[in-house]
């Protein structure tokens, strides 16, 4: 039985077993055999204990790292040119970055908010994405039933240990749009669309007239809401009124797809334009009607909202964007805008930045 475990540790512990024996045979004193038997028993045990240890090496090297999951609601489509697309689109560019899983639901009612957030929690989802401060009364009510789960609210202003805010600085996003608008008018008259009466988009439209008239005082700012992200039909009827009743000629929305819907109104008319947020709109498809975009890159924040995830760090707190921080920046000029007005308009954009505007 001896030499048969020995053997098993290597032919060279097999040959001594066996010269052992045979001196046994011949007459060796036993005290010979039990110090054999005792440094044999070492480098048995040493040679086992090293390869259970290089198993677990091995194990603990090729165990996969933990697949986190992210799930997106949204109140308009993906696919709307605007808010939504670019939202979703800057959760995929974080996930891949930061290796999560994605999954969304678009075109949700508002009575249905809960209800969605809830599904994805139930599924074992680590964050909830919410696009919009529209958001928050269903997202704080889901968040207190599950505390293991991680939300991020855009636009949001709630900071607890299970939801982080993601704030884009509505002001620098008023005064980018607004200096751009009232640097391109000709007829003196600018108009603004929100989706509805959210603190974010008041402070936006606030900043936008403010930022108009500070590079050109002659301007008159006329505004509407349309009730809604997803009415694309609204935005047409309320940029075609701007224009026939106000003779406004550029634009800026604050409301996802019902800004698509102005545009596609702005492209029945000559000389309209209309300036985009959050993503750089003329990189995704030319428009005869986008002069430039307020870029937000919601990325980067959602980005800083993963890692917390990942270290055990997430929670109360709030994450913003801004010009200082990149997180704002200017988009694609179109032909439409002269390098005079581009120089002039850059020029403002720095001072936005360094508060001096």
């Amino acid at each position: 039985m001896e030499k048969h475990i020995i053997a098993n540790s290597g032919k060279y512990r097999q040959i001594e077993m066996e010269y052992v024996m045979q001196k046994i045979f011949q007459g060796e004193n036993m005290k010979k055999l039990t110090v054999f038997f005792a440094a044999a028993t070492v480098l048995l045990f040493a040679g086992c204990s090293k390869s259970e240890k290089k198993a677990t090496d091995s194990a603990a090297q090729t165990e996969p790292a933990k697949k986190y999951k992210v799930a997106m609601i949204c109140d308009s489509s993906i696919a709307d040119g605007g808010w939504g697309a670019a939202c979703y689109n800057a959760m995929i560019s974080a996930a891949a970055d930061e290796n999560f899983e994605t999954q969304y639901t678009d075109s949700i009612k508002t009575a249905d908010f809960t209800a969605s957030i809830r599904s994805y929690c139930s599924l074992g989802f680590d964050a909830i994405f919410a696009p919009g401060n529209q958001y928050t009364d269903a997202v704080k009510e889901v968040a207190a039933d599950y505390p293991n789960v991680k939300f991020i609210l855009l636009n949001g202003t709630v900071e607890t240990a299970n939801i982080v805010s993601v704030l884009p600085d509505a002001e620098q996003i008023g005064y980018m749009a607004g200096a751009l608008a009232g640097l391109m008018t000709k007829t003196n008259s600018v108009g603004f669309i929100g989706g509805v009466e959210l603190d974010t988009t008041k402070k936006k439209l606030e900043c936008y007239e403010a930022g108009a008239k500070k590079v050109n005082p002659a301007v008159k700012c006329v505004s509407a809401y349309a009730g809604s992200f997803s009415d694309s039909a609204k935005g047409m009827e309320i940029a075609e009124a701007m224009v026939t009743s106000s003779d406004v000629d550029v634009m800026f929305g604050d409301a996802s797809a019902v800004d698509s819907g102005a545009r596609q109104a702005l492209e029945k008319h000559t000389n309209r334009y209309d300036i985009g947020q959050p993503a750089d709109l003329l990189k995704i498809q030319q428009s005869p009607v986008v002069i430039c975009s307020v870029v937000t890159d919601n990325a980067a924040m959602l980005k800083v909202c993963m890692e917390d995830i990942k270290n055990n760090t997430f929670g109360n707190k709030t994450v913003y964007g801004n010009l200082s921080n990149g997180c704002l920046s200017v988009g694609t000029f179109s032909p439409s805008v002269s390098e005079e007005i581009k120089t002039e308009y850059l020029a403002a954009v720095q001072k936005i930045k360094d508060g001096t505007f």
